[in-house]
């Protein structure tokens, strides 16, 4: 039985009519689960073409899923699910309401014909070394949120250089790869900006900045905009047996310390908003009722994940800082 048509002048690269025959021979179920493709050799040989060419179709007929290999035997049929055009490889530091926006919005706008596989590496850089070690070669796309680990790129350098996509947090390192990411140097330098006219009340900033998981510059943002203005500040890793002072406005990258943060207010019977003000970071529905409202500087991540998308399905390669924003309510 031939598998495999090939077809000169057909205004259609080699390696595609490969992978459109192996398509037809599976729809017509001359191909089932577990078959043994053509080997490379045979191909080349009947078709008069270059290994380069049978490698590049079965390699991409791998990514997608569909086949499968098994060093010195050959490439067997794994998959018979065809539509599946993209399979991608995305992978988080953690999961959390905002990335779980973001994952969302991605999987609703990159449309039925990709399948999308998650990972997280929990901001461990030998998790995020050996996941992409184990999945590189396996999937036609690759989503990476490096976030703040250091020496990374070099692991992200070994998967194929165009199917390479950085989400969220990018650097000098890898200026080279399509990316949609937040500046948070600049996006907290102008949320505070912004918010001068409610911060000029009150007396000192603090920002609570364990250093950990948050990225770098938003510390240095809030420090440019601290110095710029003349604002007292101070710069404190977590908060604990902390009295909350009159006049203070504590920003807040993460929500425990938020949620520290308001119930100590409410143990020293302070009015959050007059005595007191925060500005928290990332905006969650929640954030609009508790305390009457929280003030947030967010970016949109539901449009993260959208631009994402639409880079991936129009071919583009581009970097694009996602837009971010004040939202004023009653805490400030």
């Amino acid at each position: 039985m031939k598998i495999i048509s090939i077809q000169n002048n057909l205004g259609l690269p080699k390696y595609k009519q490969i992978i459109l025959s192996v398509e037809k021979a599976i729809e017509e179920e001359k191909l089932k689960k577990g078959d043994r493709l053509p080997s490379v050799n045979k191909v080349c040989l009947a078709s008069s073409l270059s290994r380069d060419t049978v490698l590049q179709a079965y390699d991409e007929l791998k990514k997608r899923g569909i086949v499968y290999a098994i060093p010195g035997k050959g490439y067997y049929i794994k998959s018979v699910e065809i539509t599946i055009k993209q399979r991608i490889f995305l992978l988080f530091d953690e999961l959390n309401i905002f990335k779980e926006d973001t994952y969302n919005s991605f999987v609703k706008n990159i449309g039925k014909n990709a399948q999308v596989d998650i990972f997280f590496h929990y901001f461990n850089v030998q998790v995020f070394k050996k996941l992409i070690n184990d999945n590189n070669g396996n999937y036609t796309k690759y989503i990476i949120m490096p976030t703040n680990l250091i020496d990374v790129a070099e692991f992200i350098k070994t998967l194929p250089v165009n199917e390479v996509f950085i989400l969220d947090q990018t650097n000098i390192e890898l200026q080279s790869y399509p990316a949609i990411y937040q500046n948070h140097k600049k996006d907290i330098f102008d949320g505070l900006c912004k918010g001068k006219s409610r911060l000029n009340k009150y007396k000192k900033l603090i920002m609570i900045f364990p250093g950990f998981r948050e990225p770098p510059g938003m510390k240095e943002g809030f420090l440019n905009f601290c110095d710029d203005h003349s604002f007292d500040y101070e710069v404190i890793t977590e908060f604990t047996d902390r009295e909350i002072s009159i006049g203070e406005v504590y920003i807040i990258p993460n929500d425990r310390d938020l949620v520290r943060v308001i119930e100590k207010s409410k143990l020293q019977n302070l009015k959050l908003g007059s005595d007191f003000g925060i500005i928290s970071y990332n905006e969650t529905p929640l954030k609009k009722v508790v305390a009457n409202g929280i003030t947030t500087i967010s970016t949109n991540f539901e449009a993260m994940g959208k631009i994402l998308a639409q880079m991936i399905l129009k071919g583009k390669k581009e970097q694009i800082e996602n837009k971010c924003a004040l939202i004023i309510r009653n805490s400030l």
